[in-house]
């Protein structure tokens, strides 16, 4: 028992210092990019993304670090109080829009730095704006279809709660598949924004690599000011791209693990991993962000 409480204490302390570092960095990106908004009367497109991008992000965390307390009261708490309806709302809405507004930066970061001679992408570029709104209004015709399936699973979750031991066994056996079905649902439409966000990683990481290659063999030399901003450049996009993969990743992992292993005390520490990406990426932005990396180099 006594090694319970001490898990349980180090799970909080780790939820905690990632809560923190995640918070510094996202609110530093909104106050950055809020304050020139309103000092300019206008913002960028790319400026407008990062700003709802550390918002999500913001919202993500708070949700994750209340999700964190709750994980350590007892399980017929969720059902007294109804909090499995409006938390796995609130964790599935703030993933969702944290996903998509980075398939948006994604996209942007692609059309916007990317060299392609093919005519799609030349005809995407010439209408980035539209492109990104489209992404957007798909992005809440799935939340709307992913609402729809969390019906299912929340009234699955608190009558678990409700239902006597004796009676729990036949209850899960009878609605298992149903739900394995719904969860399967949630995780198609997760993988949307994940291919999108992936495919445009890579062509822009593609188109970095072979930009690269061209200055070398033109200006014959690595030393070059442009070849070292493409080179660090690159390296963002690997960063981002590893910390996207296991966030998605753990971000599923942590559905399953919490549908399927609901009563195990050590499913808990799955969510952490989903701290890295509201995280890490927060950083990432800032300093491959010249107004960022300028501001926060004041600040210190």
């Amino acid at each position: 028992m006594e090694m319970f409480i001490v898990l349980d204490k180090i799970f909080l302390i780790l939820a905690a210092v990632e809560f923190i570092i995640g918070m510094f960095g996202n609110v530093f990106i909104g106050l950055v990019n809020c304050s020139e908004w309103i000092k300019n009367q206008k913002i960028s497109l790319a400026d407008f993304i990062l700003t709802c991008l550390a918002i999500s992000r913001i919202t993500q965390l708070l949700v994750l670090l209340f999700e964190s307390f709750m994980l350590g009261l007892p399980s017929y708490l969720y059902g007294i109080y109804k909090l499995a309806k409006p938390i796995s709302l609130l964790w599935r809405m703030t993933n969702h829009f944290t996903a998509w507004f980075a398939t948006c930066l994604s996209v942007f970061y692609l059309l916007k730095i990317a060299h392609f001679s093919h005519s799609l992408f030349l005809w995407l570029k010439w209408r980035m704006n539209r492109v990104v709104l489209v992404i957007l209004v798909f992005s809440l015709l799935f939340l709307i279809f992913d609402f729809l399936l969390l019906e299912t699973l929340n009234d699955f979750f608190l009558n678990i709660c409700k239902i006597d031991k004796s009676n729990l066994t036949l209850y899960l056996d009878e609605r298992k598949t149903l739900h394995v079905q719904t969860l399967i649902l949630l995780s198609l439409t997760y993988f949307v924004p994940i291919v999108l966000s992936l495919t445009s990683l890579l062509l822009l990481f593609l188109s970095l690599v072979r930009h690269t290659r061209n200055l070398r063999l033109n200006l014959m030399g690595s030393r070059d000011s442009s070849i070292q901003a493409h080179k660090r450049a690159m390296k963002m996009m690997m960063s981002f791209l590893f910390l996207f993969i296991v966030h998605c990743f753990f971000t599923q992992l942590t559905n399953w693990t919490l549908f399927i292993f609901w009563k195990n005390r050590f499913t808990k520490f799955v969510m952490l991993a989903v701290y890295t990406f509201p995280s890490g990426h927060s950083f990432i932005l800032i300093l491959g962000n010249n107004k960022l990396r300028q501001t926060a180099l004041k600040v210190r």
